[in-house]
């Protein structure tokens, strides 16, 4: 075993790179020709041999290295690698201190900022200081346990608001989740109390899927007596079965009337921020009902951008609640019919009765489908078939208004 004295006058050779001077338990003392003196550990861990460094001596002294030796043993004793034991510490050092659940949320909410829509995280951003940050927000969230949690979420439960509650834990999970991941807790306490929460069942966008009661509604919308912007919003909307947002933001550039075509840029869509980024566009066939729709407003709104302006600015569109509150005033509530549900209307009834291909519809829909062999279906293709569904949907509402003979379909709303 070494001695302080001979640590202090060990010296190396100027034709050797190195010199070891062995002490015990596999730790030594390499010396270089140009003075530097450093101890190392070596030891065997699942076969291999491996070399842990222990400092520079006089800095570390030969106590100082012993007591080192000794806890690296222990933790090897332990089934844990030294030299991995200290590279995940260096990490953890790295990572801000910091380590409240408040700061740890808004860390990971910066991370994940670009990636989000805006919609999306206002929402985060809502579950986070509303229902999280007011009862968890100082304390270490290493020391979180689930049923403070569970305490938590249920205060969202017991206003009522079930859903909100749903999201609120993922929001919690996604938050440990990154915890774990930069070394602040050991593991997602919230996967602890997902079971524990009340199921809710999300409801469906009110929407009438019988034809004869679709008839009687066209022919009220029809017939209504507000303003001219507001009307052929309201005509267009079951015609052309888009989201309401996209229906009601569309702009006169968006619109080729002598090609019938519709093209909603993908930033408007909904989407991802990647897909709002990258996405195509999204195309919608006009129908002739919908062309004379469009070119009797065009003197009204044509000599701005938007198709449907607000009353008050002409750079902003119908709110949301317009086409909602127009369709109260004609006796359809949010529980019979609502704006969105014209897109269940239409999708249930051009398959029930008009048996078109389920993706075709889907896609007209802008929805996100796969074939059988696993391909995601290109919005692009099939125009023509997609243009044709249109007409006849055109035709079909035209008829039902007319009151013609139609088979009465009694299903559910999708």
């Amino acid at each position: 075993m070494l001695t302080d004295a001979q640590c202090r006058n060990a010296v190396c050779p100027p034709d050797k790179k190195q010199v070891r001077f062995t002490d015990a338990g596999g730790m030594y003392l390499q010396v270089s020709p140009a003075g530097s003196k450093r101890w190392f550990l070596k030891y065997r861990i699942a076969g291999a041999e491996k070399q842990l460094a222990l400092g520079s001596y006089p800095d570390v002294s030969l106590t100082a290295a012993r007591k080192a030796r000794e806890a690296a043993k222990l933790e090897k004793s332990k089934g844990i690698d030294p030299v991995q034991a200290r590279k995940v510490a260096k990490l953890k050092a790295l990572t801000p201190a910091a380590d409240t659940f408040e700061a740890t949320a808004r860390e990971w909410y910066a991370m994940k900022l670009d990636s989000w829509s805006s919609h999306y995280a206002i929402r985060e951003k809502r579950n986070l200081e509303k229902d999280l940050f007011p009862f968890l927000g100082s304390r270490h969230i290493g020391e979180i346990e689930a049923i403070e949690l569970l305490a938590t979420v249920r205060r969202v439960e017991e206003r009522g608001a079930l859903d909100v509650a749903h999201r609120v834990l993922t929001t919690a999970g996604q938050v440990w989740r990154y915890a774990v991941a930069t070394g602040r807790a050991q593991r997602d306490v919230s996967a602890d109390i997902r079971g524990a929460l009340k199921p809710h069942h999300g409801k469906h966008f009110a929407a009438i899927t019988e034809s004869l009661e679709l008839g009687k509604l066209i022919r009220v919308i029809r017939g209504y007596q507000g303003g001219p912007i507001v009307r052929a919003a309201l005509q267009l909307a079951p015609l052309l079965f888009q989201r309401p947002g996209e229906l009601r933001a569309a702009a006169w550039a968006e619109f080729d009337l002598d090609a019938a075509m519709w093209t909603i840029p993908s930033n408007r869509m909904k989407r991802s921020v990647e897909g709002k980024q990258n996405g195509n566009p999204h195309q919608v066939p006009l129908s002739t009902q919908a062309v004379a729709i469009l070119h009797k407003l065009q003197p009204l709104t044509g000599h701005g951008a938007l198709v449907f302006h607000g009353e008050r600015s002409h750079d902003r569109p119908i709110s949301d609640n317009t086409l909602r509150a127009a369709l109260l005033t004609l006796g359809y509530g949010p529980d019979v019919q609502s704006v969105h549900g014209f897109r269940a209307t239409a999708r249930t009834l051009l398959a029930e009765e008009l048996n078109i291909d389920p993706l075709v519809i889907e896609a007209q829909l802008a929805h996100a489908v796969k074939d059988a062999n696993g391909r995601a279906y290109n919005r692009t293709q099939y125009i023509k078939h997609r243009a044709s569904m249109m007409q006849q949907w055109a035709d079909y509402l035209d008829k039902l208004a007319a009151g013609g003979d139609m088979i009465q379909f009694r299903g559910a709303a999708k």
